[in-house]
């Protein structure tokens, strides 16, 4: 039997050759991971200073071995969403482990980060309601904002003056919500949360904090931007996941025992996905374990980061402005740019992210740069001498 070619959607084909005309179609390839922070790149094995992983507990054995375990005893699949016959002995401990971790009342799991921003949002807010969201949030956020029904404001990246001024006007509204990333995943930098939690408290809002590229990495005992700045119990929900610095898959609301048992029975993201499988509820598990058993993988992890920093700006590279933590991001400014100069470090071993339009705005096209404890100080101090060299070249 032949291939059968779609003609239904012609105009498809124009759309495909606008993103090749400005060097905006995305190419899928493939990646395979291996050990100690190496990957195969449709075969070439280079170093990943690409990826979330920030502290190298995707290959933990702890982790693998708690994986294993559990697809022996319960299988691969989770069979049904959480809510019919999906929420395992697994999930059940993850939550109450994520509870304690977080210092909250309760936790419920979403099957992914995105799907937790965006059920949550959607679940609480409503058509009465308007909902302030920061211009570079993630996309799961800017979404879940559009399709909740209320009304949508979007405030310049951090302007906490706009944003006091729109709030102050919105005293008509049922609720008001501020929408943030605390580390924002295209720049690094990190929302000024103590201030937002003085509006939200000033304006009678109620904000709700993306912990994504937060979780493992910042606060004294790595909960995050919030334990970081000692906000937490100031903000009403907080959400993170666990496909980055935990190194499994899915996403998580933690807050009071109302909120999660709102969100149970509300958020049509959990309510109709299929659920995590238990192996990585038992992975995420395990990797709690050892972020709390070894502290010093987050301290070395941030040691890392200040001395790539270092290297770079001793090379005359200036990372992007108030970016702190394993997110790198170097703007090149135009798309070609970056590809260019990510094609040459990737010949020469590396991979990094070109981040183009429209993640990020036109005119800041970037090399986004992610490190982990997979990096040792030899090797990424010769990143920085490679990716200056090949910056310099331009």
């Amino acid at each position: 039997m032949g291939i059968v070619t779609d003609s239904h959607l012609p105009w498809l084909r124009q759309q495909l050759d606008e993103w090749d005309a400005s060097l905006l179609r995305r190419r899928r390839r493939v990646v395979t991971p291996l050990k100690e922070g190496w990957c195969l790149v449709d075969g070439r094995r280079v170093r990943n200073f690409a990826g979330n992983d920030y502290l190298h507990l995707a290959q933990h054995p702890d982790v693998i071995a708690a994986a294993q375990a559990a697809v022996v005893q319960a299988g691969v699949g989770s069979q049904g969403s959480a809510l019919v016959c999906g929420r395992t002995s697994w999930h059940v401990e993850l939550e109450q482990r994520l509870a304690r971790f977080e210092g909250a009342e309760a936790a419920i799991l979403f099957p992914t980060g995105m799907a937790a921003n965006m059920g949550t949002i959607t679940a609480l807010a409503g058509a009465r309601d308007v909902v302030f969201c920061d211009r570079l949030n993630h996309a799961s956020l800017i979404d879940g904002c559009r399709l909740c029904g209320a009304k949508f404001r979007v405030y310049r990246h951090k302007d906490l003056n706009r944003l006091g001024d729109a709030l102050q006007q919105a005293a008509h509204f049922q609720r008001r919500w501020i929408v943030t990333d605390s580390v924002f995943s295209m720049d690094g930098d990190l929302a000024p949360l103590p201030e937002l939690c003085d509006l939200a408290e000033r304006y009678q809002a109620h904000l709700i904090v993306d912990e994504a590229h937060a979780t493992g990495v910042f606060g004294a005992t790595g909960r995050g931007v919030c334990e970081h700045f000692g906000v937490a119990r100031r903000v009403a929900v907080r959400v993170g996941t666990l496909s980055k610095a935990l190194g499994a898959l899915g996403g998580f609301v933690c807050g009071s025992a109302e909120l999660i048992e709102t969100l149970w029975n509300s958020a049509r993201t959990q309510m109709f996905s299929t659920a995590l499988p238990p192996a990585i509820c038992a992975a995420a598990t395990a990797a709690l374990d050892v972020l709390e058993r070894e502290p010093e993988r987050r301290i070395q992890l941030q040691r890392s980061c200040e001395l790539f920093r270092t290297e770079l700006r001793q090379r005359g590279v200036e990372p992007l402005p108030g970016s702190t933590g394993p997110i790198v991001p170097v703007v090149t400014g135009s798309p070609a740019t970056t590809l260019q100069v990510a094609a040459k470090l990737e010949e020469r071993g590396y991979l990094v992210g070109a981040i183009r339009p429209p993640t990020v705005p036109a005119g800041t096209s970037r090399l986004r740069i992610s490190l982990s404890l997979a990096h040792s100080t030899t090797e990424i101090a010769q990143f920085a001498a490679v990716l200056t060299e090949e910056l310099s070249a331009l």
